[in-house]
C-alpha cells in the first residue's frame, strides 16, 4: 500500500524521536535512511521518496534547488508544443481557436 502524506510524516517523526534517544539507531540513520526507515515502518517506502539524516552540526542548512527551467528568452518543449500553428482546413480556416472573420455576425 502507497504512504500517504501523513504516514510520511508520522513515519519520519517516529525515526527522529528513536535516533534522539538510541545511539545505534542514530548510526543506522546517518548511513542507511532507507534501513532505519524500515525497522519503523516496513511497507515499502514510495518511489522517488529519497531521505537523507544528517547530523545536527551546528550552521549547516540544506536547500532544494528549484526545477531546472529554460533560459530566460527560450521556450520550453512544453510552451513550444502551446504556440505550434494551428491546423487548417481546405478553406484556410485555422483551428488554433482565434476567431480571424472580421465579419459580422
Amino acid at each position: 500500500m502507497a504512504w500517504d502524506e501523513k504516514e510520511v510524516d508520522q513515519t519520519l517523526a517516529e525515526v527522529m524521536k528513536r535516533a534522539s534517544t538510541d545511539a545505534e539507531f542514530r548510526s543506522l540513520a546517518l548511513r542507511d535512511a532507507a534501513g532505519a526507515i524500515g525497522k519503523i515502518n516496513p511497507a515499502p517506502m514510495p518511489p522517488g521518496l529519497k531521505i537523507r539524516f544528517v547530523d545536527n552540526e551546528g550552521a549547516n542548512r540544506t536547500f532544494v534547488l528549484p526545477d531546472l527551467t529554460a533560459p530566460e528568452g527560450e521556450l520550453s518543449d512544453a510552451e513550444l508544443e502551446q504556440v505550434a500553428g494551428g491546423l487548417f482546413d481546405r478553406c484556410g480556416s485555422s483551428n488554433s481557436g482565434v476567431n480571424t472573420n472580421n465579419a459580422a455576425g
